[in-house]
């Protein structure tokens, strides 16, 4: 029985001493390190940098680390395959493949961590805004551009290390976005367009404009169009290229707002009653809490065809529509009740016909 163990045994060292199962076992080993190498760091090292990273006050650390973690633990373990991979080739030509393609890889992985990091903008848009003032709607834009760009890179990159024309893959892909701009020309007008809108801040979400034609409540901005929401409650989608060309009258900036009234009061109503009014409705403005008293024009103004006219022109300290409305309402109900105390009536639009009578119809 002892003899027959020490056979095997002599067996197994034997075979294991073999040049090319030797090789394959350190390769083995050497991929096995860098694999536990890398789920050490992903599980052990990354959570202690996030832990560590919870103690700041940016949130910029925990971002980045959240971005980077994953493709950081790709890449141990794509070291470890190419040195694994490295014991096992023996010919020259392998080996330069091989490099080329952990070249490649490293490239392809940097390109993904970038990725992943221009792709974390729900959280670095609000620290940039609160650093830079930069515009909410200006991030994802930014973001999608850095997309673009790293994927563009990394193909440039990649396909250098290969061999491949990349001078002529840029003239390509230039002439290519030549004809795809002009292709889309409304699609890049829209976008340039809603650039503007973003930069010169013409209006927000939640400001009331007026454009020609469209007036309500701005909804939502996009790289497109702008969503506004008019009193009738539809929504209005406009294209950011007329936005960006047409007059826009924004309500939400205006420190108080006018209200302009041409009041017509009968022919009747003597020189007396209509000084009376207008100095009851000028006693009546400046009183009122709502109204601006810097400004508040109360005349007699002219001579209608119906009607004496009393012009009313004053602001409202307040812009917004609903309790402008209402102020607005209070006033009208306050001016028929200081013409109804004088005795003043507003007549209806009338016309007096007068018939002339000639010899014929006489008889």
């Amino acid at each position: 029985m002892k003899s027959l163990s020490n056979y095997l045994m002599e067996q197994l060292l034997t075979f294991i001493s073999q040049p090319a199962l030797k090789e394959i076992l350190i390769a083995v080993l050497v991929f096995l390190i860098f694999w536990l190498l890398g789920k050490l760091f992903y599980r052990k090292v990354l959570s202690w940098l996030l832990q560590m990273s919870n103690k700041s006050k940016s949130k910029w650390d925990e971002t980045i680390f959240t971005a980077l973690g994953k493709p950081m633990q790709v890449l141990i373990i794509l070291i470890g395959l190419y040195l694994a991979l490295d014991i096992l080739l023996n010919s020259v030509s392998q080996e330069e493949m091989l490099l080329k393609l952990f070249r490649s890889s490293l490239v392809a992985i940097l390109g993904w961590a970038l990725y992943r990091l221009s792709a974390s903008s729900s959280i670095l848009s609000q620290e940039a805004r609160e650093r830079w003032n930069i515009d909410s709607i200006l991030i994802p834009l930014l973001s999608k551009v850095l997309h673009f760009l790293i994927i563009a890179l990394v193909i440039i990159i990649i396909a250098g290390e290969w061999g491949f024309d990349v001078n002529g893959f840029i003239a390509g892909l230039g002439l290519g976005g030549l004809a795809l701009a002009l292709a889309a020309k409304d699609m890049l007008a829209n976008l340039f367009g809603g650039i503007v809108i973003i930069l010169e801040k013409p209006f927000i979400i939640g400001d009331r404009i007026s454009i020609p034609g469209v007036e309500g409540t701005v909804e939502s901005i996009s790289f497109r169009s702008t969503g506004i929401r008019t009193s009738e409650q539809s929504l209005v989608t406009v294209p950011n290229s007329a936005l960006a060309t047409q007059a826009i009258t924004n309500y939400s900036r205006m420190g108080k707002r006018k209200i302009s009234i041409n009041l017509g009061i009968s022919y009747h109503t003597s020189k007396a009653q209509i000084e009376s009014v207008i100095n009851k409705l000028k006693q009546m403005l400046a009183e009122h809490p709502a109204v601006d008293p810097e400004t508040i024009l109360v005349n007699f103004e002219s001579f209608g065809e119906s009607s004496l006219n009393i012009f009313l022109y004053f602001f409202t300290k307040t812009t917004v529509w609903a309790e402008y409305l209402l102020i607005k309402e209070e006033l009208n109900l306050k001016i028929i009740e200081i013409l109804e105390d004088e005795g003043v009536e507003i007549p209806f639009p009338s016309r007096n016909l007068y018939l002339l009578k000639t010899e014929e119809t006489k008889s």
